[in-house]
């Protein structure tokens, strides 16, 4: 039955030993269906089942796309985390290498500069002599 059939039902009550509810459809023949009183309520009790099991599996769906947004949600936080947590650990690898490097060159440094000031020290001893004689004879030296 169509809805626009729907608007062209006519309801009769046909007194009889059992009551019937009789249906009459305006149609080309001018056919009747006839239907008991508890067939017919059985339908409205069939629609109002199918009405709640179509609201259960609209709930149904409506929770499970919730699990899966929270799903995502804390999914997406895991991996943004462990990302996070990825940058950290090669900024600190970065830093502990400069700063390494950085130790490691002032270590170099420091040696270079001993073994000059070593150096200086071993040059300027093997001349302090000539330097010490070279001056007192400039200053005790008089010219006229």
């Amino acid at each position: 039955m169509k809805l626009s059939d729907i608007s062209n039902l006519n309801l009769q009550l046909i007194p009889s030993t059992q009551t019937v509810l009789h249906l009459q459809t305006k149609s080309a023949n001018n056919s009747a269906q006839v239907m008991d009183p508890v067939r017919g309520h059985g339908g409205i009790h069939m629609l109002l089942a199918a009405e709640q099991e179509a609201q259960q599996i609209v709930s149904s769906a409506r929770n499970l796309k919730t699990g899966r947004l929270k799903q995502a949600k804390d999914e997406a936080e895991r991996e943004a985390a462990a990302y996070r947590a990825s940058l950290e650990e090669d900024y600190q690898r970065k830093v502990s290498e400069s700063t390494g490097s950085s130790g490691w060159n002032v270590k170099r440094l420091e040696k270079e500069t001993e073994t000059k000031i070593q150096n200086l020290k071993n040059a300027s001893s093997a001349i302090h002599a000539d330097v010490i004689n070279m001056l007192l004879k400039h200053v005790t030296t008089v010219q006229t």
